[in-house]
C-alpha cells in the first residue's frame, strides 16, 4: 500500500473536517464539534494562519491528518502542540500512523522545536499504546478550558 505525506492545502479542508468530526465521534463528544469548513477556511489560510496540518493519503483519498501548530512555552519555548491526529478507521494500524507521526516529528527537528505536545484521553487505550510505541512520556498535567460561551459570561468589571 503507498502512502503519500504532505502538507496540507486550502482545497484538503473538507475531508479535514469530516476526520476531525470522525476522532470527535470516537471520543463519543461529536457534539462538541463546532467548527466550520468557513472557520477553517478564514484561520488556516487567511492573513495570519493559525494551524497547518499533514494528509495522509492513498491513491488519491486522504486518510489521515496531523493537525498542529506552534505554540510557545515558558518553560521549554518554541514547541509543535499537535491539536489533532486522525487515521480514519479502515486504514488504522496500517502503519499509516507511524508516517504521519514520524513526519510531524520531522517538522520539530526542521524548526529546531524544543518539544512536541499533544492531548490523549486517558480511556484511549490505543493511542495510549501508540504513544508509548514511539517512547512518548505523559506528565501529569490536568488541562483547563473556558469556552467562548463562559467567556462571554465572565464580567470581572462587577466588584467581587
Amino acid at each position: 500500500m503507498k502512502i503519500t505525506i504532505r502538507q496540507g492545502v486550502k482545497k484538503d479542508l473538507p475531508s479535514v473536517l469530516k476526520l476531525i468530526k470522525e476522532l470527535a465521534d470516537y471520543e463519543k463528544s461529536l457534539e462538541e464539534v463546532t467548527i466550520t469548513l468557513q472557520d477553517l477556511e478564514n484561520d488556516g489560510f487567511g492573513n495570519h494562519p493559525y494551524y497547518k496540518f499533514l494528509v495522509a493519503q492513498h491513491e488519491g483519498v486522504i486518510i489521515g491528518l496531523s493537525f498542529y501548530f506552534i505554540r510557545y512555552s515558558t518553560w521549554k519555548g518554541k514547541v509543535l502542540h499537535l491539536e489533532d491526529f486522525v487515521v480514519t478507521e479502515n486504514y488504522r494500524n496500517k502503519g499509516v500512523g507511524s508516517l504521519l507521526f514520524k513526519e510531524t516529528i520531522a517538522i520539530c527537528k526542521k524548526l529546531n522545536l524544543n518539544a512536541m505536545t499533544w492531548q490523549v484521553l486517558d480511556w484511549n487505550e490505543p493511542a495510549i499504546n501508540f504513544y508509548k510505541k514511539h517512547k512518548a512520556d505523559f506528565e501529569t498535567w490536568l488541562h483547563g478550558m473556558l469556552t467562548k460561551e463562559q467567556i462571554q459570561k465572565i464580567n470581572y468589571s462587577e466588584k467581587q
